[in-house]
């Protein structure tokens, strides 16, 4: 994230003044109409998205503290189309948890440092500590970027078994990088 954003999220932050807000937006709106189009597939539900969208941020910006405003904004905004295709009832047995979308937005989020290649192996090494599950449920949730449903029917792991190992494999990832990252 760029000094600007930066800037002009605590800026926001500190104020609530709504311009503002819409600096820090503007540039993203069409990025943000093709991620609802490509999940609501219809124009005008778009539109409707993008600006709802919007008025979210209006109370959330102040009370959350972002850090990668464009990663965080797309999970935002993917969360959002997929909680409105659950209330059409269009992907049923989709479930989209608040701690699943922290955890997701976490991951997004870069650290000051970038990653190298020693990280990407560490990385690695943990995802081969993990249980077979675990480790085929993450790497088809977050590589592949599968659905719940699409990871049961592929591994054919109960829905609820599917969940599981993925949160337990994100907790136990965490646990393991943070053990190597204390090494350092």
């Amino acid at each position: 994230m760029n000094n600007n954003e930066k800037e002009l999220l605590a800026q926001y932050r500190t104020a609530g003044d709504l311009a503002v807000l819409g600096k820090l937006y503007a540039p993203y709106m069409s990025l943000l109409y093709g991620v609802c189009f490509k999940y609501l597939q219809d124009a005008e539900r778009s539109q409707d998205a993008v600006m709802q969208i919007f008025e979210e941020l209006i109370p959330k910006l102040r009370q959350h503290k972002v850090d990668a405003f464009k990663s965080w904004l797309y999970v935002y905004a993917r969360n959002y189309c997929l909680m409105q295709l659950r209330k059409d009832k269009r992907i049923p047995h989709v479930d989209i948890d608040e701690r699943l979308a922290e955890t997701e937005i976490a991951l997004l989020q870069p650290d000051e440092n970038k990653w190298e290649e020693q990280d990407f192996d560490a990385l690695e090494s943990c995802m081969k500590t993990l249980n077979n599950e675990q480790e085929t449920c993450v790497r088809l949730f977050y590589l592949e970027q599968m659905c719940y449903k699409d990871i049961a029917d592929r591994t054919g792991y109960d829905l609820n078994k599917v969940k599981s190992a993925i949160q337990n494999g994100k907790r136990n990832l965490r646990i393991c990088m943070e053990s190597k990252n204390n090494g350092k």
